[in-house]
């Protein structure tokens, strides 16, 4: 006797795709330093070396951050004689999710950095 395979409801797997697409994007800004760069670059274009000055990180550690951010599709770069100029993709629609997320956090207040799984006293032990 051969069984049937259950029919896969298109709704449910679209719905599963965009919840990932969403956790995937979400997982982009999740590092403190990779905000910080998000910040610098929703000013204007840099150079690695600039955001290394401006945020006292490794250059080794910006350009982690960077590859991160562009294969979220969040950045570009460009080159300019031996270095590459950084900028930000859909500067708008980035500070509108930064400005609803600082609205969130003043909602929320200390609950997020109390939280057992993300909070900051979780986070303390990650490199």
């Amino acid at each position: 006797m051969t069984m049937k395979p259950a029919p896969i409801d298109d709704a449910t797997v679209d719905e599963t795709v965009a919840l990932t697409a969403a956790a995937c994007l979400f997982q982009g800004f999740s590092d403190p330093s990779r905000l910080a760069i998000v910040r610098h670059l929703a000013l204007g274009e840099h150079r690695v070396v600039d955001l290394t000055g401006h945020l006292g990180l490794a250059q080794s550690t910006v350009s982690q951050h960077l590859a991160c951010l562009k294969g979220c599709g969040l950045v570009t770069s460009r080159p300019v004689g031996r270095a590459s100029v950084w900028s930000l993709n859909h500067v708008d629609t980035v500070l509108e999710l930064l400005s609803a997320a600082e609205r969130l956090l003043a909602l929320t207040g200390d609950a997020v950095t109390l939280c057992p799984n993300f909070g900051a006293v979780s986070l303390e032990g990650t490199p």
